[in-house]
């Protein structure tokens, strides 16, 4: 009696079956999308611009990055969690106020004046964290509240005035270059490795992601979610205060005019280009990096073309819009194949 046996599968079908395995995986991987993204956008601003790529524009470029990744990963951290946080942009700029304010007026040292800001900042994180776990109220209300008084506070502290003469920490900190590369920009990345390391490598993390996903299974579980999401509205703050440190230092005077008006609009864009869902426990650090490039290559690049600075918002609704329609899309599409 013969058996007969499965022909074993050629290397032309092997090869074939890798290949259709990497690109699924290309698909479902937003990063890779952003990041090409940002590969052609420098390119064909770099051809058309020569100043777009050259030594001085990619400095100020490194400033502008620092300034607008710390608060987008911080603001990334809350939406892994589920929640939202409006008041980023808004922080940011009381908190560049309350540092000129604590350094000039109050006569403290520059170290005292961050390490004070930074308190605050943080217990306005505590105060939104507990108000969302606790009290059970919505994200964005909590968070839209802080976004008002924040500005009132601003305005009241400096009654339309600059506030000037502030302690040389600040400009060392934020004009500062290392070996060329601004030192904003090399702080920025630490606090991004940091995160990523946090959220990929850590069990802590891996719960952040699962509180995010499934709140009710991730209770089941064990994993202690409130916390979770407090400890994310806590960074997200003295994230937003640890740029104001930044955005200081490089002005070189407590202002208010503009310091972080709609950047919270650019953490949230940031977050959503680079992959990170809006209903949580989706997202990479490498992926929100990628999309605040985009943006930045995005911004500098209207200006380099000498574009009408008004239609600057409307590129970036535009942006936002693709990107959220794409993460929809995908996980729509995920969802289908199960």
């Amino acid at each position: 009696m013969k058996t007969s046996t499965a022909p074993a599968p050629s290397e032309a079908d092997a090869g074939a079956e890798a290949r259709g395995s990497l690109a699924r995986r290309l698909r479902e991987t937003p990063e890779v999308g952003v990041v090409a993204a940002c590969v052609v956008v420098f390119a064909a601003l770099a051809i058309d611009r020569s100043t777009f790529a050259d030594a001085v524009n990619l400095q100020g470029m490194g400033f502008d990055l620092a300034q607008y990744g710390l608060i987008a990963i911080g603001e990334s951290l809350v939406i892994l969690t589920g929640g939202i946080d409006l008041s980023v942009g808004a922080l940011l700029g009381t908190s560049v106020i309350l540092m000129s304010w604590f350094n000039v007026r109050a006569g403290l040292p520059p170290v005292v004046a961050v390490l004070a800001t930074l308190a605050i900042t943080g217990l306005v994180g505590l105060l939104h964290g507990l108000a969302v776990t606790r009290l059970k109220m919505a994200p964005f209300v909590v968070t839209l509240v802080t976004y008002t008084v924040a500005q009132g506070v601003t305005l009241a502290i400096t009654s339309g005035t600059s506030i000037t003469g502030i302690g040389g920490l600040f400009g060392d900190i934020g004009q500062t270059y290392v070996a060329q590369i601004p030192l904003p920009l090399i702080l920025f990345a630490v606090v991004a490795v940091a995160a990523w390391f946090f959220l990929e490598r850590t069990y802590v993390g891996r719960q952040v992601y699962a509180v995010g996903g499934n709140a009710e299974a991730a209770r089941l579980a064990g994993i202690r979610g409130d916390r979770r999401v407090v400890a994310m509205y806590v960074t997200s703050s003295l994230l937003s205060g640890f740029a104001g440190i930044m955005v200081l230092g490089r002005m070189g005077v407590g202002s208010a005019s503009g310091v972080g008006v709609g950047w919270e609009l650019s953490a949230i864009a940031a977050a959503v280009i680079g992959g990170v869902s809006l209903v949580g426990g989706q997202g990479r650090i490498v992926g929100i990096v990628a999309g605040t490039v985009l943006l930045e290559f995005i911004n500098n690049g209207l200006t380099i073309l000498q574009i009408n600075s008004d239609y600057t918002n409307i590129v970036l609704g535009c942006v936002l819009a693709l990107a959220i329609t794409a993460d929809r899309l995908r996980a729509r599409g995920i969802a289908r194949r199960g």
